[in-house]
């Protein structure tokens, strides 16, 4: 496959305009491989993309779920549901989240997404790289949408019993920090296995501080569950911003970050350090009406979904809505929005090695994009061409 004239995104996160050249599942780096003749390619089609963006697949590191399903169902029939969904709107590798629930039901989790991504992944659909255990080890506090009748105390031995279960594919643990005396003791020792993430915690900045210092390098939807930056009491959020090491979640759905808010994350961290995610549920995608996150009913009106208290429950907006959003809407240049939305997740992520930049070797996970709209035009999962 060639896909010829775009305004291609490349490794340094810039435009330019050049061909890209596709080889069964993988970029490649000239037109040999792939055997073209007269520029009609024996190996599948040409794709004039002259009115395009072409940018790697997006890569979302927290979302719950879409199109009905919830990852949390723990069958294999939601979670090729969500990869079918992701895939046609242009997320082409996911780390779908667990709420607070009991241990039972997390381990059947655990087991049904190894077991899915060992056994049962198909082609066209995204890639699930892994999961992100954001509940149970959060605080009551800041508990958002997760069910306090399930959060605990951090516990190794109970996330060991987890990661086990995954088949060592847990890629990020959230935490609150504050909750028990042997917090960084906890980091220190899952920093060894997965990415670790300050979240949903009413931690102050020293707290903060010392997770970090103990190994997470990660902070969960940004301002969203958290203490907020205050000049006096800077808490979690000026403690990640001032760490050279710190990766931060935002949602940039227009509900759950303003605008300006966006503008002074990316001025804070830079898109090395922003991971966009759409913190999405099962609504996304469908109609207002009454779904569930985490065995809780949650009302959807337009761009919100809420829980019967009025807490905001998720997102309704997949990744690729919520980078349009930051572009057309918060102002973030489009090489920047790309770049938080592909490659700072695929590193935290630990999957740039294959996907997130169209590079010769790696996956070819691609959207090409209206450069009037955003709007998708098509979308290539590991060199096939779903949309």
């Amino acid at each position: 496959m060639i896909i010829k004239g775009a305004s291609v995104f490349t490794e340094d996160g810039r435009f330019t305009e050049k061909d890209i050249y596709i080889d069964g599942e993988y970029f490649t780096d000239d037109c040999k491989s792939v055997d073209c003749r007269d520029a009609k390619c024996i190996d599948g089609e040409v794709i004039n993309a002259g009115n395009c963006y072409a940018i790697p697949g997006l890569v979302d590191i927290h979302l719950h779920g879409c199109d009905g399903v919830d990852f949390c169902d723990g069958t294999a029939e939601s979670i090729s549901r969500i990869l079918a969904y992701e895939a046609k709107n242009g997320i082409t590798t996911v780390v779908p989240a667990t709420m607070s629930l009991a241990e039972d039901e997390l381990e059947k989790i655990m087991k049904v997404a190894s077991e899915y991504r060992r056994e049962i992944a198909q082609a066209g659909l995204s890639y699930l790289h892994g999961i992100n255990l954001e509940g149970p080890f959060v605080s009551a506090k800041k508990c958002g949408a997760q069910n306090t009748k399930y959060i605990k105390k951090p516990d190794v031995d109970m996330f060991n019993r987890l990661y086990e279960a995954s088949e060592g594919c847990i890629r990020i643990c959230d935490i609150a920090p504050e909750e028990d005396t042997p917090s960084m003791d906890f980091i220190k020792e899952i920093s060894k296995k997965c990415r670790v993430s300050i979240a949903h915690t009413d931690a102050d900045y020293d707290t903060a501080k010392r997770a970090f210092e103990s190994g997470a390098c990660h902070i969960t939807h940004l301002f969203n569950a958290m203490a907020p930056l205050h000049h006096r009491n800077p808490g979690p959020i000026a403690a990640a911003a001032e760490n050279d090491n710190v990766i931060a979640e935002l949602i940039c759905d227009g509900v759950h970050v303003a605008a300006p808010a966006i503008r002074t994350a990316f001025k804070l961290f830079g898109r090395e350090w922003i991971a966009l995610i759409s913190d999405s549920m099962m609504a996304t995608g469908l109609d207002d009406g009454e779904y569930e996150l985490g065995k809780q009913a949650v009302s959807v009106r337009g761009n919100e979904a809420r829980l019967h208290d009025g807490t905001i429950a998720g997102s309704v907006t997949n990744l690729m809505g919520c980078l349009k959003y930051a572009v057309k809407e918060a102002g973030i240049p489009l090489e920047d929005a790309v770049y938080s939305a592909t490659v700072t997740p695929a590193k935290a992520a630990g999957c740039y090695d294959v996907t997130g930049s169209i590079t010769p070797c790696k996956y070819a996970d691609l959207v090409l994009l209206d450069k009037e709209t955003l709007d998708v035009k098509v979308v290539i999962v590991r060199g096939q061409k779903i949309k």
